[in-house]
């Protein structure tokens, strides 16, 4: 592997700039996966691998993984300390770091799908994309929420996101409407006017929605809902964090 010592080294520049902007990742179609967990992730899904950067004695301590991963990558390298530093997002940097593509085109929905209507906390977004892993959830719609590869959201999805690989809507409404049919259309309201979610047959294929946390699900989604659906709550809270919400649905859904 080649080595990289120094601070102002282009690739790395052109790193650093692709972990701290959702602009560079979109252009350059590329993302920054940090530390052992997420980084040897990424040899159980099908994204590929641009660089591969990792110190010395993350190499030695990480030596069986750490070779598969380079054996993947397109280019690897051995990079200083100071480096993982610069680059690090994390309080205790592990010096291990994977640049990847994504991917150009989108997985076909499987028969329960969540979709998210303009998520925009990042800690949202990943604990969600971890439950549905978690529950067998394998389809998510993503509409105008904040960049999935956003460091913090690849860190809350715990690799969630490298393996269920969310498809992007550009009109969730649109979208919706031409699923019709094929499936049944929920979104999720803090109404109590609305129906319970634990009277809804999930029995057909489903797609159930989270709107923003601020302002719930947007009009236009309502009205190619077939209904609205509510968590009910005995307490005193208005409402539910968007991720939170979310886990019951995706339980409901598959109970």
């Amino acid at each position: 592997m080649e080595r990289i010592t120094s601070k102002t080294n282009q690739l790395v520049k052109d790193i650093k700039r692709l972990i701290t902007s959702s602009g560079e990742r979109a252009e350059k179609k590329l993302f920054v996966l940090e530390g052992a967990r997420l980084c040897f992730d990424v040899l159980n899904s099908d994204y590929g691998v641009k660089y591969f950067l990792i110190t010395e004695s993350a190499f030695e301590k990480y030596s069986e993984k750490a070779e598969k991963l380079e054996a993947v990558s397109e280019k690897a390298f051995i990079i200083s300390d100071e480096i993982s530093e610069k680059l690090g997002e994390t309080k205790n940097a592990q010096g291990i770091f994977a640049v990847c593509k994504m991917k150009e085109s989108a997985p076909g929905l499987t028969d329960k799908v969540i979709a998210l209507d303009n998520v925009q906390d990042p800690a949202n977004i990943g604990a969600i994309f971890r439950t549905a892993e978690a529950l067998g959830i394998k389809s998510v719609i993503t509409y105008n929420c904040c960049d999935i590869y956003n460091p913090k959201t690849l860190r809350a999805s715990m690799g969630g996101v490298l393996r269920l690989a969310p498809v992007e809507s550009q009109s969730l409404a649109k979208t919706l409407d031409g699923l019709k049919g094929r499936y049944k259309i929920y979104s999720t309201v803090p109404a109590s006017a609305a129906v319970k979610i634990t009277d809804v047959d999930f029995t057909c294929p489903s797609i159930c929605v989270i709107g923003n946390e601020a302002n719930g699900v947007s009009e236009e989604v309502k009205a190619v809902s077939d209904a609205l659906v509510t968590i009910p709550m005995n307490g005193n809270a208005e409402s539910l964090n968007a991720a939170a919400a979310a886990s019951i649905v995706m339980w409901e859904m598959l109970r």
